[in-house]
């Protein structure tokens, strides 16, 4: 077993043409031993985003606070703290900020898929 503490792992930011206010964490992966699954944390700043995209593998992902929006299958849905959210592999999909906090979300892929 292990424990991580999430705040102690230093964010990746993404801020460029294609993607607004991201911080993303890898909370469990590979360097933590796991064969199957990796779990990311991010967290979209007020007016932040994803950049809109499709890659071949389903995700799952848990909102854990704020409230924000998922694009999928060419219209928005809105999702807030609670919510769990789907991906299939090949589906565009975004995900935004839509609340004036951070929007904070758990991001499980499957190895093999990009951790970060």
């Amino acid at each position: 077993m292990k424990i991580i503490t999430c705040n102690k792992i230093a964010p990746v930011k993404i801020d460029n043409d294609l993607a607004k206010g991201v911080s993303g964490r890898v909370v469990i992966g590979k360097n933590d031993g796991a064969p199957h699954f990796c779990m990311r944390l991010f967290e979209l700043a007020p007016n932040g985003y994803t950049p809109q995209h499709s890659h071949e593998w389903e995700h799952e992902i848990f909102i854990h606070s704020g409230k924000g929006e998922v694009f999928s299958q060419n219209e928005w849905h809105t999702v807030s703290a609670g919510d769990a959210v789907f991906i299939k592999g090949d589906e565009i999909h975004q995900i935004r900020n839509q609340g004036n906090e951070p929007f904070v979300f758990i991001c499980l892929v499957p190895s093999g898929a990009p951790e970060l």
